[in-house]
This record gives C-alpha cells, structure tokens and sequence, in this order.
C-alpha cells in the first residue's frame, strides 16, 4: 500500500490553501493507496508532521504552501537515513524552488502537472543546524527583508521584498566579510551576498544561470561595493545573470565553508526568506539527498 502525507498550511497563498486542498487529495488519491492530511497551526508543526511521516515509513509527504512551509518539512525529512519522495504545491510570495522544478505557479495547473514520471534529484543546504532549499542572503537588502511584515509580503508579493531592499540601499551599508569555501578564503568588503541553491532567487530568474537544483553545489554571489557607484555599476551583470567573477562582482562555486564578519558587527541572514542566524555562519551541501516532483522538462510553464 503506498502511502502519501499532504501537509497544508491553511494561512499561505491568502489562504487559498483551504481553496485548493480537496484538488490536491483527489489528485493524490488517484496516485496512492492512501491520503491523510495534516494542518499546520504553528511554527515547526509542518516539520514535526514530516519527520512522523518519515519515521512511520510513508512513501512520499507533500507541503502546501509557501517556502517556509517546504523548508520546514524539509528539515522534517532531511536527518533520515531512508525519506519518502518529497513534492510541493507552492503557494507564497515568491516560489523560488517551484520556479527552479519548472512547476506552474497556478495552483490548479502545479496540481494537475504531478506525476510519478517527473521526479528529479534535489541538492539542500544546512546553515548551521538547520536545512534549506534555495538562497542565504547576506548584507544591507537582507536585514531589510527581515523586516518585512507578513501583511505587505500578502498584499505586494515579492514587490515588497524590492521596496523595502531599495530603501536600505540608500543608506549603503558595506560590512568586512571573511569568506571561507573548500580550500578558498576571500576578504571583502558588501553590502550583498548570496549563497544560492538554484537559479531562481528572490523571484528573479537566471540571476544565478549556472546553478542546478541537483548540481552537488552552492553558488557564492557578492557585491564588490564601498558606494552607491560601486552597486549601480553591478545592476547591468546582475540583471544579465552572473557566471564569473568580475571588477564588480564576486562568483564562486563550493560545497562546505564558512562566512564571518571581521569586525564587531551583528548581521543577521535570511534564509529563504525568513530571518536565520547571525554570524559567523557554516554552510554545508548536501547533494541529491531528496527526490522531488517536478514540473515537465520538455516545455516552458507559463509562468
């Protein structure tokens, strides 16, 4: 008998999660032998949910939601030895991860699109004890984020995370970063660093060209800037997609590292989109260690 876990979070999407939940168990229904469902009511019920699933043996465990609810069941699946398929109906602000799968964006059409013959291999990063699937940021915008009321985050979407990054930017705040990868250090001086899982950060696609959702590593990406000038002359690579280093831009690929501060400052991450620790910070990639539903390879999903 195989068996499935959905795991909803009833308040994602504008709630339009009690929406789409009876669309996603028929689908379900129609692919295992058994359907339950668990409804999140507080923070970490949708990791607790998913390690239950994992340890009672269930063959695959799906998360509605945004992507704090798939990062939470994320870190539910990731510690054990044999973890069930892992799939998603992705209904937050920004979808980096479902973008990334190639998964439509529409609810109904991420639904219906299922099926057991698009599965792939999924890399996941641990930042410290804790597991995600797409980006640490780092820096001035970052903190901004952090601030972000989850009101402005249902009303204007990824919009707010843009506002609120660009107020910050005014100010260009640099910190003194010390960079730690495989057998690489680097000082320098940012306001922006990001450590991405896929090519999809933040909403923006192919910021990050080079990465793949099962490629075995991190992508570095950081700002060379000391001024205003410094970030405006970065905006053109940005917007291309960067895949080097350059006079204004740093790239670097790597699988374990660390990243401090040099001096006495208090800077916190955020991790896929939630705040996440402060400095100093130790990555580590975690290759292919999840099999995940995806979106079909052999077209473009409107988006």
């Amino acid at each position: 008998m195989k068996r499935v876990r959905l795991i909803i979070n009833p308040s994602s999407g504008q709630e339009q999660a009690k929406e789409y939940a009876a669309l996603a168990e028929e689908k379900l229904r129609s692919m295992f032998d058994r359907v339950d469902i668990q409804y999140t009511e507080k923070e970490d019920d949708a990791t607790r949910f998913a390690d239950e699933a994992a340890r009672i043996g269930y063959d695959a465990v799906f998360a509605m939601g945004g992507d704090g609810t798939v990062d939470e069941v994320i870190n539910g699946l990731a510690e054990h030895e044999v973890r069930p398929l892992f799939g998603f109906f992705p209904l937050g602000t920004v979808n980096d991860l479902g973008r990334a799968l190639n998964l439509p964006l529409d609810p109904k059409e991420a639904i219906e699109c299922i099926s057991f013959d698009q599965i792939k291999p999924l890399d996941i990063g641990k930042i410290n004890d804790r597991y995600f699937m797409d980006v640490v940021a780092i820096g001035t915008i970052p903190e901004s984020i952090n601030d972000v009321d989850p009101e402005s985050k249902t009303k204007l979407g990824k919009f707010a995370y843009i506002f609120s990054g660009l107020k910050q930017l005014i100010k260009n705040e640099s910190y003194d970063f010390l960079l730690k990868f495989d057998q690489t250090e680097v000082e320098t001086t940012s306001s922006l660093i990001l450590i991405g899982l896929t090519n999809s950060i933040g909403g923006f696609e192919q910021l990050l060209p080079k990465a793949q959702v099962d490629d075995g590593q991190f992508h570095l990406l950081y700002l060379k800037d000391q001024s205003m000038l410094d970030v405006i002359k970065s905006i053109p690579e940005l917007y291309q997609g960067v895949e080097t280093s350059s006079e204004n831009v740093g790239y670097h690929t790597f699988k374990k590292g660390t990243i401090e501060l040099t001096t006495a400052t208090h800077l916190e991450t955020n991790v896929d989109g939630d705040p996440g620790p402060a400095l100093p910070v130790t990555l580590e990639i975690y290759p292919q260690h999840l099999q995940v539903f995806c979106g079909p390879e052999d077209q473009k999903v409107e988006k």
